[in-house]
């Protein structure tokens, strides 16, 4: 492993990206968890992410920041190798304050790798543009983030919990919470590193992609994880995604 690798791997849990808590289980890299993948910057942050491609990750806006180098983390040969990216596309209507206010936003990103990911990841498929969420609707997360809030050392294995939409879901801000605890006390969602991790949804018995881990909330709209898991629904940028995928040179099923 070089010193570089070694170096990011070992801070990549001090980001401050929205991971996994309420001890959700390890899935590894089966089920949904082969659809999913890691992402690191250069100045120590980490993220989620979903092959839609062989050479196509889709992940969230606020975890890829201009002014960064980023790689994706390759698991597949037992010692972690950094692979690199060849485009970054950010969606245009993104914006920090819409995400930090719980507004809502487009915070939806398309990493186009310079080869192909390993054998082992298995592109997910994407969900319908027409896809709307009802209050109490169920949903998967997977990420790869903590499962203890503050401590970075409880990350980095693929972790899943399954979640339903409460509040008033919209095409722009969809609010998941534990169905056990529902936001009144602590329960299963995301927290650092599950940023820009998948949302699956059931269509047909058929996992698809519904949208991208955005945000968090400790229980009742507290600092921290644990309460709110806030989701960016992919029906409103359906279309936004297969276009640019095609001018990525990738064209999506």
């Amino acid at each position: 492993m070089t010193r570089a690798l070694a170096f990011i791997l070992a801070t990549l849990f001090v980001s401050r990206a929205a991971a996994m808590v309420g001890d959700a289980p390890v899935i590894g890299a089966s089920g949904l968890g082969r659809h999913v993948v890691m992402l690191v910057g250069s100045r120590g942050s980490f993220c989620s992410g979903t092959a839609l491609a062989r050479d196509l990750v889709l992940s969230a806006v606020h975890c890829l920041p201009n002014g960064a180098s980023y790689k994706l983390v390759d698991f597949s040969g037992g010692e972690p190798q950094l692979k690199s990216i060849l485009r970054i596309e950010r969606h245009p209507a993104f914006t920090q304050r819409g995400m930090t206010t719980h507004r809502g936003t487009a915070d939806v990103a398309l990493v186009k790798l310079a080869a192909p990911l390993p054998a082992s990841i298995v592109p997910a498929a994407l969900g319908p543009s027409d896809l709307t969420v009802q209050v109490g609707d169920a949903f998967t997360i997977v990420g790869y983030g903590i499962t203890r809030h503050g401590d970075p050392r409880s990350g980095g294995k693929l972790r899943q919990a399954r979640l339903v939409a409460t509040g008033r879901p919209d095409s722009m801000d969809v609010r998941l919470t534990d169905p056990a605890t529902r936001n009144e006390r602590p329960g299963r969602g995301a927290c650092t590193g599950d940023s820009g991790g998948p949302v699956f949804a059931d269509i047909g018995g058929r996992a698809m992609v519904a949208g991208v881990i955005s945000w968090t909330t400790g229980p009742k709209y507290t600092a921290g994880c644990g309460g709110i898991t806030g989701i960016t629904p992919l029906a409103r940028y359906h279309g936004w995604i297969v276009e640019t995928a095609r001018k990525l040179g990738t064209a999506l099923p």
